[in-house]
């Protein structure tokens, strides 16, 4: 039978942890949790549950999720985020591939998205397929703001049935919060790769993104919400070029200031 390790990072997670900590009974052999030093209850709700508890700073997404993978005694790993937790259409698809004798070496499924209380189906939000379960030996995180398990040449890779649960925001503040927070890492990680953002990109942009997002991929079947999410989503693509535009001139500066061209 084979044996399955479950990796979750956390910071501040008593909101959401005991939740998914919950939807991993019965198809977790080992739960390792990479705490980046939370100040709320998350420490106190982990140990009323079999898991492996590990406090550190926080060396971002990749870096920790890979950290936490190298700790783990078994060479399957699931990722699943605090935030997430596992559907019994999963659990049992899971339970499933643990009770097999011909395994893949990476394991595919849909996320479903609970906005301020709303199951999100449209919009580009589902389904949103994500790679979460797979041998370690033959993957590994990489990325800083939408990181994902890049699989070596050749590996394995199949689609099972069943939802991973996301509980994204709890209000539309959060998620605004959130936006911005993401734009920093985004603007600074195109400045970091060379990508302009010119005037086009900066208000048409934004455009673009809503109109496909809204109508194009439905997301006004989703009603008020789903205008709510589309008209965020593009104005956090508004925001990533503006300040992505504020790190290209400000290196511009700094460049001409140090050749003493700035005047």
């Amino acid at each position: 039978m084979l044996q399955l390790s479950v990796v979750i990072i956390t910071l501040n997670e008593e909101r959401n942890i005991e939740r998914c900590l919950k939807s991993l009974e019965g198809v977790a052999d080992e739960i390792i949790v990479i705490d980046s030093l939370s100040t709320d209850k998350t420490i106190d709700i982990c140990r009323k549950f079999p898991v492996k508890f590990i406090q550190k700073e926080w060396m971002g997404y990749s870096a920790a999720k890979n950290y936490g993978n190298n700790l783990s005694k078994n060479d399957y790993i699931l990722s699943i985020d605090a935030d997430e937790a596992l559907s019994d259409e999963l659990k049992k698809s899971i339970s499933e591939i643990k009770n097999s004798e011909n395994l893949y070496d990476a394991y595919r499924f849909n996320r479903l998205t609970n906005y301020c209380g709303k199951w999100i189906h449209h919009g580009g939000w589902y389904p949103d397929t994500k790679l979460r379960l797979w041998n370690r030996r033959k993957g590994r995180w990489e990325g800083e703001i939408h990181e994902e398990i890049k699989m070596e040449s050749g590996a394995k890779t199949t689609f099972i049935k069943g939802d991973l649960l996301h509980f994204s925001y709890y209000s539309i503040e959060q998620h605004i919060r959130q936006a911005d927070n993401f734009t920093d890492l985004a603007a600074k990680a195109a400045f970091e790769k060379g990508i302009k953002a010119g005037r086009f990109k900066i208000f048409f942009s934004p455009v673009i993104k809503f109109i496909r997002d809204y109508f194009f991929r439905l997301g006004f079947l989703d009603g008020h919400t789903g205008f709510i999410i589309c008209r965020i989503s593009a104005h956090a693509t508004f925001l990533k070029y503006v300040k992505l535009r504020r790190l290209t001139n400000f290196g511009l500066i700094f460049v001409l200031s140090v050749l003493g061209l700035n005047t």
